[in-house]
């Protein structure tokens, strides 16, 4: 089968096969969330891209709303992951930094989390993608027996994962507890700390590359797929994945999901590779959007919506089924390879009018695109400009599923089921970003607490936000923080940031 067979096979077998599928009438409404890796406020045509298009993005906009004001909770890929799954500020807990591939489970496995709440209300619930929060119990995690605890342990009914990031090892696919087409005659053996067996390595063989490490980041260790990755690994050969087909493989997967649980209320977590480095999208996509791999990769995640959609349509699943889609953090360009994504890119600003990306304290660190539609519960065509967190997904499924959330889940998630239907636009009280240092916007102020880290990242080219005075700012007249109010409203300063100590130290109360 050629690489752009590989793709096409999933738009057209696969779906003529689900059209005869039939679904009954189910009250609770279905949920997907499809979480997008690294994609910029400027990257959607919806949101303000000139250079490419992203028609099937635009039209979940079209038909329900389209947020201007949604936040990730962090600049960063693991904790935000683990604020949307937990309804907590990852700040609250240790270890939910950007984790290794080998990091232990970092989300809890002794009480609720977002799918574990809508596994009791009745619902079947997947991971489907991106997991990069971590396995196993911190002994140690043997890739060649059951894996445990993982996404099973932390409410999922089915999990089909890439463990860590694409970037780095073990570059294998887990389906619930085990590795896919793992081979006990060639077991896999992973290490962050020393290189382990003979496979090439991006340092040592650079020859044998498709692309090559930025040499100040490091990418540069065992080679999987002809990439460069973090980390050591040996064995796995017949389970490693081809990059340029993980966003058709995981887009099967969701599809087969749905037409297994046609007949109950499900809850998907789809977390797209795309557009997180290394990019290497399927052949069907590269080279089209002339903005080089990193703009073709914009073009495979919009493929995957589309698809999705389209699965649900085959199956008469729509009306009933609540889709949102958005980002786990701002934009970056070159991070960790040479792809010429800033090269390339011209005249397009990923981050839209916002300041800074990923990684940054800015503006552009944390608000990213937020697209909800419901077609039983949502009227099309709206905007909305509420200040809304991706934290809010738990209380809010709470309501919209007959859940109770008990004292000591979601502690930081707010019930803004009203404003994810359209039906209120009324703003979260507060909402608390973390990049190096911890960020609070109330109202429209910004307030980012003084820290003693490097200003800019010169390896991506990206504001931090990080200064030892106090920066304010306010959001409605300087939306890309360009005039620090900090010294002109010192009281204003003073009480966003009594205001923050307040949160961090005591979780929002029930």
């Amino acid at each position: 089968m050629t690489k752009t067979n590989f793709i096409q096979k999933i738009s057209t077998g696969l779906l003529c096969g689900l059209l005869s599928l039939t679904v009954s009438a189910q009250q609770k409404p279905n949920i997907v969330i499809i979480y997008a890796d690294d994609l910029g406020y400027g990257d959607l045509s919806c949101y303000g891209m000139k250079k490419i298009r992203t028609p099937h993005i635009d039209r979940l906009a079209q038909q329900g709303v389209r947020f201007s004001n949604a936040y990730a909770t962090s600049a960063t890929c693991t904790p935000s992951r683990f604020g949307i799954l937990t309804g907590k500020y990852p700040w609250r807990q240790r270890n939910t930094g950007i984790a290794p591939g080998d990091a232990s489970l970092i989300l809890p496995t002794d009480r609720r989390t977002l799918p574990g709440m809508l596994k009791d209300a009745g619902y079947q619930t997947a991971v489907i993608g991106k997991w990069h929060l971590g396995l196993g119990d911190g002994t140690g995690i043997d890739w060649n027996k059951s894996i445990s605890p993982g996404p099973l342990e932390a409410g999922f009914t089915y999990s089909f994962i890439m463990p860590a990031t694409l970037d780095r090892v073990p570059c294998v696919f887990v389906e619930d507890h085990h590795v896919v087409n793992a081979d006990p005659n060639d077991p896999i053996e992973v290490n962050y700390k020393h290189k382990i067996g003979n496979d090439p390595t991006g340092l040592e063989n650079p020859e044998k590359l498709r692309m090559h490490p930025d040499p100040h980041q490091g990418h540069n260790q065992t080679i999987v797929d002809s990439i460069s990755r973090i980390g050591w690994m040996s064995g796995g050969n017949s389970a490693r994945w081809k990059d340029e087909n993980i966003a058709g493989i995981i887009t099967r997967k969701a599809i087969d999901f749905f037409s297994k649980n046609k007949q109950q209320p499900f809850f998907l977590y789809f977390a797209s590779g795309d557009i997180h480095v290394p990019r290497y999208p399927n052949s069907q996509f590269r080279g089209k959007s002339g903005m080089g791999l990193r703009g073709d990769a914009i073009l495979q995640l919009d493929w995957t919506v589309g698809e999705i959609v389209k699965a649900l349509d085959s199956l008469e699943l729509t009306k009933n089924t609540l889709i949102i889609f958005s980002s786990d953090n701002g934009p970056v360009l070159n991070d960790g390879y040479l792809d010429q994504a800033a090269a390339l890119a011209g005249n397009h600003h990923p981050a839209g009018p916002l300041r800074g990306g990923k990684y940054s304290a800015f503006e552009a660190g944390a608000r990213v695109p937020f697209i909800v539609k419901w077609p039983a519960g949502i009227k099309a065509k709206q905007t909305s400009n509420t200040l809304i967190s991706q934290l809010d997904l738990f209380a809010s499924f709470a309501r919209l599923t007959g859940q109770s959330i008990q004292p000591d889940e979601a502690p930081d998630s707010f019930d803004m089921l009203q404003q994810l239907l359209g039906k209120s636009r009324q703003n979260r009280p507060y909402l608390v970003t973390h990049a190096g240092t911890l960020a609070i916007i109330s109202g429209d102020w910004k307030y980012i607490s003084p820290s003693k880290g490097a200003k800019i990242d010169r390896d991506v080219n990206i504001e931090l936000g990080n200064d030892t005075a106090p920066q304010l700012y306010h959001l409605t007249n300087d939306p890309n923080e360009q005039h620090n109010l900090a010294t002109q409203y010192p009281d204003k300063v003073k009480a966003l940031a009594a205001e923050l100590e307040a949160i961090r130290a005591k979780p929002q109360s029930r």
